[in-house]
């Protein structure tokens, strides 16, 4: 028997050590398959559904091989989650004593250069912002990790992080006078000294990428590396592997150029003066396009004649930024860090702006301020497979969300991990008789225009049967708009719509009201856990294909067909089923919760490709009859609104019980002190005179007479 079979099993230490600690088949079958991936330093694929219990299931065989572990997750609060919950349980559990570490982003961390900086210079600041400032500061008095996060009430988008916190491209490195007390440089070396360290996949391949360029490593060397919700990582890693530069990036240098000028070097104005100039030159770049954010295909875009000079005016004054800085190196650190971020602006936009390269799509993208180049390789097949062949070490992929139908082909396919070992577990849930999937009839064509209208409409049968505990996912943010204001004028619930505050105070918000509903985009199609009666109804407008105006996926689509392929069954659907995978799985997240899925899209219905969609969704009981899903989603509000009252019910049976339980104790009490009272009376006329003269009446100590008259 393996290691992991005897720490899974149901007299295991696992069962001993953690209570209400479940036996799962699936659970044991990763650990045991993580366990010889990590024996033979061999790469392993597993698909484990919601309730897998898949966080036990890697971190137990990686603690007990004791050897080097990264652990990379899709998102931050899994990341806290892991190391602040999940592995001191565990380690409790099984007795490990290796140290283990948290490593996130630079810019989550404090910089003290940069918050010096600021604090002597605060004309540059606005009063919102020198608010912010000021709570920083009396933070970062007491701080021991610098990690932005603790800083609770600072908003996830608060104006003043850049101020405070470092980028690659500011970042002084060894050259800061803050080098030896910098936050971050202290969790790397915690990290260097830990046997298992918890990262992010942004920050795993930010690394990878510096590697790759021979300029440094973040993340240590290790001999597992282990991904979860790796169904995220082919689009993170495509996106390191490339280059972008921004006019914010411009903006950012050109405010920090003033910075050294107002504060150093103040007999250097024409720093400022070119630094201003490159800044405008940007801003005018972003002007030729629609005022509308959007992506587009940079080629084209290089073909006109008014973005050609553009480019070419800020092609020159980046060099006149260049020498300008130049004049003065040497003169202040910050200054030759300036330099360095404009060297290599210049080089990326000789880069940016080359038609003929292959192999990549180059696009851009629009804000309502500033403008983004990128460019993106195509596939990152081959990189990546020569990535974990050498050195020979483990890697493990796993998501709830990796296979499209009944095979790993697609991601296997994106990564180069063609030679992987592949595992499927199933969910421990009982979908036929905990979930029911709708696909109501008589809908319109997706993108008809009546198509508003009934969401609309089913969007107000689903609040009023489910009593509101509903989540309205949409795949673009004009219909999420469009529906959230007509529902505000049709029912009485809390209507909370993404983007009018962060997501975390949203999910809050959410929770703590009886009767809340949700609406969002892609930002709560994932990494979103509502457990029990606070969701029971999820609605998604449409299938989520991408958008086909999307510049990188028309590049892609293109190489594809030049490849021989078929860009529709190899990319859109693919990436459309992981989607739809990931949003479904918001509404069923235990054992004992009860749902209903509706997709709006008749698609699912009438295309011959929707076997792929049905084959990757849970196998629920499914209707086509709205009536059926409503009449479920009834039973269980009804269901919820008993357990409440049952609930109410026993509290205030405990309450009355614990109030008489207190009045008997207090009543003892009482009678314990009164009787205290009584013999201090005693005691203290002891200690007079005892002749009868000198006595009270009735002091008790009268004569055995009276003791008698009173026991009768």
């Amino acid at each position: 028997m393996s290691k992991s079979s005897k720490l899974f099993a149901p007299d295991g230490i696992l069962s001993q050590a953690i209570p209400g600690f479940t036996v799962r088949q699936a659970q044991t079958d990763m650990a045991n398959a993580v366990e010889e991936a990590i024996e033979h330093k061999s790469a392993l694929i597993v698909e484990a559904g919601t309730g897998t219990g898949k966080t036990f299931a890697y971190l137990a065989p990686a603690l007990q091989a004791k050897k080097k572990t990264i652990v990379s997750t899709g998102t931050k609060n899994l990341q806290e989650q892991l190391f602040h919950r999940d592995l001191p349980l565990i380690k409790k559990a099984i007795g490990v004593n290796g140290k283990i570490a948290l490593l996130k982003g630079r810019s989550n961390y404090l910089c003290l250069h940069r918050l010096r900086q600021h604090a002597s210079s605060t004309t540059l600041l606005d009063s919102t912002t020198m608010v912010e400032l000021s709570d920083v500061r009396r933070w970062a008095t007491s701080t021991k990790t610098g990690d932005m996060g603790e800083m609770k009430a600072l908003a996830e988008d608060a104006k003043v992080l850049p101020f405070v916190t470092s980028t690659m491209d500011n970042c002084l490195g060894k050259d800061c006078p803050d080098y030896e007390d910098c936050y971050m440089i202290k969790a790397r070396r915690k990290a260097l000294d830990a046997d298992l360290v918890v990262v992010n996949h942004h920050l795993f391949f930010a690394d990878m990428a510096l590697k790759d360029t021979g300029f440094g490593e973040l993340i240590p060397e290790a001999d597992v590396v282990i991904f979860d919700e790796a169904h995220q990582i082919p689009d993170i890693a495509s996106e390191y592997f490339g280059e972008s530069l921004s006019s914010r990036q411009l903006h950012d240098l050109s405010r920090d150029l003033e910075l050294v000028y107002r504060t150093s070097l103040k007999d250097a104005k024409q720093l400022h003066t070119a630094g201003e100039k490159c800044k405008m030159i940007s801003a005018d770049l972003r002007i030729l396009f629609p005022e509308k954010a959007q992506k587009g295909n940079w080629r084209e875009m290089l073909s006109r004649d008014d973005v050609q000079t553009q480019i070419s005016k800020l092609n020159d004054s980046l060099n006149v930024l260049y020498e300008v800085i130049k004049l003065h190196l040497s003169r202040d650190k910050d200054l030759d860090s300036i330099f360095e971020r404009v060297s290599d602006a210049r080089a990326k936009l000789t880069r940016l702006t080359d038609s003929n390269q292959k192999g990549v799509s180059l696009w851009y993208e629009t804000t309502m301020r500033h403008i983004v180049l990128h460019l993106t390789p195509l596939s990152i097949a081959a990189k990546f497979s020569k990535l974990i062949s050498t050195p020979e070490r483990t890697w493990i992929f796993t998501s709830a969300t990796l296979m499209v139908g009944d095979g790993f082909e697609h991601f296997q396919r994106q990564m180069g991990l063609q030679q992987a070992k592949t595992l499927a577990l199933d969910s421990p849930f009982n979908y036929q008789k905990q979930a029911m999937l709708c696909v109501p009839r008589f809908l319109p064509e997706p993108n008809a225009r009546e198509m508003r209208q009934t969401l609309l409409d089913i969007s107000i049968k689903l609040i009023a049967a489910s009593g509101g505990r509903c989540f309205l996912l949409f795949t673009s943010h004009a219909t999420l708009r469009a529906i959230a204001g007509m529902l505000e004028d049709k029912v009485d619930n809390p209507i909370l719509v993404q983007g009018t505050t962060t997501k975390r105070a949203l999910l809050e918000s959410y929770v703590n009201s009886d009767n809340a509903v949700l609406l969002g985009t892609g930002a709560f199609w994932e990494g979103v856990d509502v457990r029990g009666n606070d969701l029971t109804c999820v609605l998604i407008d449409k299938l989520p294909f991408a958008s086909p105006d999307d510049p990188l996926l028309q590049a892609r689509i293109e190489d594809c067909r030049k490849a021989g392929g078929n860009p529709f069954g190899q990319l859109q659907i693919p990436q459309a089923a992981i989607a739809l995978k990931q949003g479904a799985g918001r509404l069923i997240r235990d054992e004992t919760d009860r749902g209903v899925l509706v997709i709006c899209d008749n698609r699912l219905v009438t295309k011959d490709y929707a076997k792929t969609f049905l084959r990757s969704l849970p196998d629920m009981r499914r209707t086509r009859h709205l009536p059926n899903a409503l009449a479920f989603l009834e039973e269980i509000h009804a269901d919820a609104q008993d357990a409440k009252k049952a609930d109410k019910i026993v509290k205030r049976n405990a309450n009355n019980v614990a109030k008489a339980a207190a009045q008997s104790a207090a009543n003892k009490v009482t009678q314990q002190l009164a009787e205290q009272n009584l013999d201090k009376e005693n005691v203290s006329h002891l200690g007079e005179s005892t002749d009868d003269k000198n006595l009270p009446e009735h002091s008790g100590l009268d004569t055995p007479d009276m003791f008698n008259k009173e026991a009768q």
